[in-house]
């Protein structure tokens, strides 16, 4: 469904990879993530200022609907009426999101799918915005790798993963998939001397067989812990600049919580190469806000006074 954006982004990041980072997967993600952020700032700022503005007439608004709680016309009247004096768009703060959410889950199928939004397997040229028939073309060539992967190798749900690991530690069974893949199409996901194609697990067993399991283990940590300072960072500034700080601090500080256990929780279900994607972009984030701070929301109140 959001092949029209995955598709262009695939073959960014394959740009990137191929030039940027050196052809290493690792840096590939967290070069395309920065572009990617770089990218959404401005989504971002007008979020932040739609959401002050619908803030700043909040007092009236409550005023309207106390006024005329019992008069639903009127009510929509006046308060049609106080959105146009102040200029203020009551959807403006959550288009910005709906916008980003679809780059966002686009994202996700990019890094989880390399094969087939990078690399576009089992199809002659690279294109921004295939068709119907060449998207089935490259499905039909990964499933048919895919079946040649033994079942006690396949280390995850993500079948272009399972397909660039297997053939990875198996160069010598690339001339058994018919020439749909190559040597080329072997992305190397070693980044600080950890597999991002495998999947991070608790299991001892599994640590105990492979060491790097280990390692993998700080995927996770340091996505949650990443995720819990990015949300505390934001919420903190928030706050600051909020009126209606004292409604908000039980229901953010909760959601402060949460977040980074169910990214944790997230984490150690998919490849390692996801769990570097949420960690940089935490880290952006935080930079994101740090600029925030001192070139929009300082900006803004010294304007106020």
């Amino acid at each position: 469904m959001l092949d029209f954006i995955a598709f262009p982004m695939g073959r960014f990041l394959d740009f990137i990879y191929n030039t940027l980072a050196f052809q290493n997967y690792g840096l590939a993600i967290i070069i395309f993530t920065l572009f990617i952020r770089i990218f959404m700032l401005p989504l971002f700022i007008k979020q932040y200022r739609s959401s002050q503005k619908l803030q700043e007439i909040q007092p009236l608004i409550q005023e309207v609907q106390k006024r005329y709680k019992n008069d639903k016309e009127k009510l929509n009247q006046e308060m049609m009426k106080i959105y146009q004096e102040h200029k203020v768009n009551p959807a403006g703060g959550c288009l910005p999101l709906f916008i980003q959410m679809p780059i966002l889950f686009a994202l996700f199928y990019v890094i989880s799918q390399p094969l087939k939004y990078m690399l576009q397997v089992g199809v002659a040229g690279k294109t921004l915005f295939p068709g119907k028939e060449t998207v089935a073309v490259i499905d039909e060539a990964i499933n048919k790798l895919l079946a040649l992967v033994p079942k006690g190798e396949a280390i995850s749900v993500y079948r272009d993963i399972n397909i660039i690991n297997y053939f990875s530690k198996n160069p010598d069974m690339l001339s058994q998939t018919q020439g749909l893949l190559d040597s080329s199409h072997l992305l190397n996901m070693n980044f600080l001397g950890l597999n991002l194609g495998l999947q991070p697990t608790w299991n001892v067993s599994a640590i105990i067989d492979n060491l790097q399991y280990l390692g993998l283990l700080l995927v996770p940590i340091l996505a949650a812990v990443t995720t819990y300072l990015s949300m505390k960072f934001t919420a903190v500034a928030t706050q600051a600049n909020s009126s209606n700080d004292n409604k908000q601090a039980p229901s953010m500080g909760s959601m402060t919580m949460i977040m980074p256990i169910m990214t944790a929780f997230f984490a150690f279900s998919v490849p390692a190469g996801m769990g570097l994607y949420w960690i940089t972009g935490n880290l952006i984030q935080i930079l994101q806000q740090l600029y925030m701070n001192k070139f929009v929301i300082k900006k803004r109140e010294v304007a106020k006074k």
